[in-house]
């Protein structure tokens, strides 16, 4: 205590002059700027460099060695003669990775926000060692991605886990990760697997918020389970369950660590997703083309920005309906 004293007394002559140069009502900035500072050399600087180099070609690292190109990288990415026909789109890499983006997102999110529900229902319910199952739904989330990856990699290889049982029991062995849809199955699969923990807590929260009252007055009244699930369950948890699918949306569409360790976007491109195109693009490929990749990750991040405007939208809308009722 003596050294904090000791210490904010030699800083209150700073402070002093500080209130004397921007006034007291200023004087709130001179202790947000550090932060100011640091967000703004972290997170807008990078944004700004980004679009900088959108707009520039060629395939020189320093943006004042790169000419500028205007819109032209942007063009050769969504320049084609035929969208339902990917191979006459100048570059095709970039559809098919989007829609390999948009196919795992749909499958992905669907079944994270249902085995989610259903799995916080589960749990909320008095069952026996619930704190146990309830670390172990969760256990996944505390692990990196690449150890994630590495782990069922592990299982899922030729001469794997999987196959050794397989074959144990006379069976032939399964290609998991080299044919192409046992390869985008396990992507969508593992990324479940390891993130389903943290959406589930989430409606696990908003299911504990429901007051009992409701089940009790439910009970009394003779209400069956599925109309107490339908009439009091899933409409006090919208809330829960829109941050839920939109915080699993924005991960999904941004999904790379666990599917480059366990495919690395491959058999061809089959699980190839937009954030790895972006890598391979600026910085795996041979010809390192930096505007190109920028200007996909600046149509992802617009993609994302719509995504997070959603959320706010519809949370706003769903917390306008109960006030409402």
């Amino acid at each position: 205590m003596r050294f904090l004293s000791f210490f904010f007394d030699l800083l209150e002559p700073f402070f002093r002059l500080g209130q004397r140069w921007l006034g007291l009502s200023r004087l709130g900035w001179l202790f947000v700027a550090p932060n100011l500072l640091i967000i703004g050399i972290f997170t807008f600087l990078p944004i700004l460099i980004n679009i900088v180099y959108a707009v520039t070609g060629g395939v020189n690292l320093f943006p004042f060695q790169r000419p500028f190109t205007g819109a032209e990288n942007f063009k050769i990415l969504f320049e084609c003669q035929n969208y339902l026909d990917l191979s006459t789109c100048r570059k095709d890499v970039f559809w098919r990775a989007i829609g390999n983006t948009l196919k795992f997102s749909f499958l992905q999110v669907g079944l994270m926000v249902l085995l989610s529900l259903v799995t916080a229902l589960v749990l909320n319910r008095k069952i026996i060692g619930r704190g146990f199952w309830r670390g172990v739904f969760f256990y996944p989330v505390l692990l990196s991605p690449v150890v994630v990856a590495l782990i069922w990699k592990w299982l899922l290889q030729n001469q794997g886990v999987f196959n050794a049982g397989l074959v144990a029991i006379n069976m032939p062995a399964i290609e998991w990760l080299t044919d192409a849809g046992w390869a985008f199955f396990w992507t969508v699969f593992v990324s479940i697997w390891a993130h389903m923990g943290f959406y589930t807590l989430i409606l696990l929260a908003g299911l504990q918020a429901i007051p009992r009252d409701l089940y009790e007055a439910a009970e009394m009244d003779r209400a069956g389970p599925w109309r107490t699930l339908t009439r009091i369950t899933l409409p006090l948890l919208m809330p829960n369950l829109i941050v839920v699918l939109v915080l699993a949306a924005i991960r999904a569409v941004q999904v790379f660590d666990e599917v480059f360790v366990l495919t690395g976007g491959g058999p061809g491109s089959a699980t190839t997703f937009i954030v790895q195109f972006i890598y391979q693009t600026g910085f795996a490929e041979q010809i390192h083309l930096y505007g190109l990749a920028a200007a996909a990750s600046l149509a992802l991040a617009v993609f994302l920005v719509i995504l997070t405007l959603a959320q706010l939208r519809l949370t706003r809308a769903s917390e306008a309906g109960q006030k409402g009722h």
